[in-house]
């Protein structure tokens, strides 16, 4: 019997509120890929300083570190529809004053940072609604699994397309158009909203307090270690491994002695290595021991930083990049699955608000001990040794990590790997 590919791979497209969810996120994922990149660029082009780029990345993160949890409770008390409405707004405002401060030539470091820090905290709210709410935009409730593995590849093509987009615009027409364009990327997101005909919001009654809902997702990490044990892993490949990318403009500017379309190009093949690592999960058979797939990732991702760290030719230094992407894609979507899967499904929510914690939390403070390390022993030395560490947490998790999964775990888990794989970061 032949299957569409209407059917199939493209289903949840039948979902009209999903569809103008798609369109409106490609438009702002591009657009936001396009100012990362962008800010980077102008805070290492202004201070040539490893350690700036380092609290670059820290002042964008560590408000979703400081405020995620209760981005999380919020997100599940209120519509969801609502928050992204004024969190999107928000970043609209954000990158519309990013781009009046470069286009007239009247701003600082400590400005850019500081408008950075104030996305930090939008992102805080806006994560915890966005990706719940593909929830409520599918009707045939067997379609959100397509849904959600389309989400995750659109998310990374604009990784792949939006650092591309951000070299180029940079090399001939400045920061500040990037960031005009992202503010204007926002207004494509607030149409498609604007244009759903979501189902009224059911306010469900508030019985605990904030800090009594997050104590007891505590507790129940403390007497769950095969999710604690994944999460420690998730901390410490956050922490001393991911920051990897704060070194880039780095590469791009004294290794590859390039400009910002050669920035853009290495954050290019980062991205098409994540999106290749989003179809090899998705088509993991079920079943899968997804404690291997991360132990194998962990090994491909330090042996890649490692050759990538010290090669000089760039088009070689682009096919490790390209597994550079892999690997950090599949490490962190895999502890995130597992997790989930693991979770009682009534403390997935906060669980997943202790993930949070430990990778936002510990990539902004890894950026800036990157980024110092960097300064006394070189970009290419700091790289080449958060390689050979990504090797030594794969040894220390062997044990764990490649023990046989219990006979207990059922057919009916193993689909619900798949319904979530692509809930990842």
């Amino acid at each position: 019997m032949k299957v569409s590919i209407k059917s199939t791979t493209f289903r949840a497209f039948q979902n009209r509120n999903y569809i103008l969810f798609f369109c409106g996120q490609t438009v702002s994922q591009i657009g936001t890929w396009m100012q990362r990149t962008a800010v980077s660029w102008v805070i290492y082009t202004m201070t040539h300083s490893a350690l700036m780029l380092g609290f670059t990345v820290f002042a964008q993160q560590v408000p979703s570190f400081l405020l995620s949890l209760y981005g999380g409770i919020i997100s599940d008390r209120y519509s969801r529809y609502k928050i992204l409405l004024v969190t999107q707004t928000a970043s609209l405002v954000q990158a519309i004053l990013l781009a009046v401060l470069v286009l007239t030539n009247h701003y600082t470091v400590w400005e850019i940072l500081s408008l950075s820090v104030v996305l930090g905290i939008i992102n805080a709210f806006d994560v915890p609604a966005r990706q719940p709410l593909v929830h409520e935009m599918v009707n045939n409730k067997e379609d959100l699994p397509n849904a959600l593995s389309l989400n995750s590849a659109m998310v990374n093509m604009a990784r792949l397309v939006g650092p591309a987009l951000s070299g180029i615009v940079l090399q001939r027409f400045g920061a500040g158009v990037c960031f005009l364009l992202n503010a204007l990327s926002f207004v494509a997101v607030l149409t498609s909203l604007l244009l759903m005909n979501l189902p009224p919001y059911d306010l469900s009654p508030v019985k605990k307090k904030l800090k009594s809902e997050l104590a007891e997702g505590f507790a129940y990490l403390k007497k769950t270690p095969a999710i604690s044990m994944i999460l420690l892993v998730l901390t410490l490949i956050s922490l001393l491994v991911l920051p990897y990318n704060t070194l880039l403009p780095i590469f791009a500017k004294v290794i590859f002695k390039g400009d910002a379309a050669t920035f853009g190009y290495i954050n290019s093949f980062l991205g098409l290595g994540a999106l290749t690592g989003t179809f090899f999960l998705a088509s993991l058979k079920p079943g899968t021991d997804r404690k291997k797939v991360l132990f194998a990732n962990s090994i491909v991702l330090g042996i890649a930083l490692m050759l990538f760290s010290h090669i000089s030719s760039f088009p070689v230094a682009m096919v490790f990049a390209v597994l550079c992407g892999f690997g950090t894609m599949s490490m962190t979507t895999t502890c995130i699955t597992i997790v989930q899967v693991e979770s009682d499904k009534n403390m997935r929510g906060r669980v997943m608000s202790y993930v949070a914690l430990g990778y936002f939390g510990m990539l902004p403070l890894g950026s800036v001990l990157t980024g110092f390390i960097s300064q006394q022993m070189g970009a290419p030395n700091a790289l080449l040794l958060q390689g050979i560490t990504s090797l030594v947490i794969a040894a220390i998790f062997f044990k764990f990590l490649m023990r046989e999964k219990p006979d207990k775990k059922t057919i009916v888990q193993s689909e619900k790997e798949d319904d979530i794989i692509a809930e990842s970061i």
